[in-house]
C-alpha cells in the first residue's frame, strides 16, 4: 500500500537532479568550509601543551569491567593548583568512592576527569582552558599526584596524553644511530 501516488511521472531532469545536487554540495563543502576548530588541551598539572612529568601511564583494559589504569598520573604536589585542560562545562563535582572528583565536558565530546581535587565548582559551571579548577587533595589510594582521565561516548576511555602535543626530547647523546622510542602511554 502506498501513501501517495504521483499522477504524472517526473521529468528525467528532475530525476537526475538530486544526485547531482548531493555531489555539488559535497564538493562545495570540501572546498569552501573551514576546518573544525583545533582544541588546545593543556597539561592540567603544568599548563603546558605537552605533559611535563607522568608518574603512571594509561593502561586501557580490554573490557571496561577489567582492571586497568584509565588515565595518567601527573606529578603535582598536594595543595597545588589544578588547571582546566580545555574549555568546558562542569559535568560532575563530588566524591567517587571517597575520592574528591571533578569532571568537565568539552565541546569536542571528550569528558576529562581530575582526582583527587578539592574544588568550589559545581555542575553547570563554565571553565576556560587554563582556569584554576581546584587544588590537589591528599591521595585516597596511596598513588601520588593528579589522576587525569578522559573518555568519549559511553565510557570509551582514551589516553589523555593523546590530547596533548608530543613531548620534546632533548639530550646531547641522542643520535640517529641510537634512536630512542618514546611511545604514548
Amino acid at each position: 500500500m502506498t501513501l501517495f501516488h504521483l499522477r504524472t511521472p517526473l521529468p528525467e531532469k528532475i530525476k537526475l537532479f538530486p544526485p547531482k545536487l548531493v555531489i555539488l554540495a559535497f564538493i562545495f563543502t570540501a572546498v569552501f568550509s573551514t576546518s573544525p576548530a583545533a582544541y588546545g588541551y593543556i597539561d592540567p598539572a603544568s599548563g603546558n601543551r605537552s605533559a611535563q612529568k607522568v608518574l603512571k601511564g594509561f593502561k586501557k583494559p580490554e573490557y571496561n569491567w577489567l582492571p586497568g589504569h584509565r588515565g595518567v598520573d601527573l606529578d603535582l604536589a598536594v595543595g597545588a593548583n589544578v588547571l582546566a585542560a580545555e574549555t568546558g562545562i562542569v559535568a560532575f563535582s563530588g566524591a567517587v568512592a571517597g575520592t574528591p572528583t571533578l569532571s568537565i565536558d568539552h565541546p569536542d565530546g571528550i569528558r576529562t576527569t581530575y582526582q583527587p581535587v578539592f574544588t568550589v565548582l559545581r555542575k553547570g559551571d563554565s571553565v576556560q582552558v587554563g582556569d584554576v579548577i581546584g587544588q590537589l587533595a591528599p591521595s585516597t589510594n596511596g598513588d601520588p599526584g593528579l589522576h587525569w582521565g578522559a573518555f568519549t561516548g559511553h565510557y570509551d576511555y582514551v589516553n589523555p596524553l593523546s590530547l596533548l602535543d608530543a613531548p620534546t626530547i632533548r639530550g646531547s647523546n641522542l643520535s640517529r644511530a641510537n634512536p630512542i622510542s618514546c611511545p604514548r602511554m
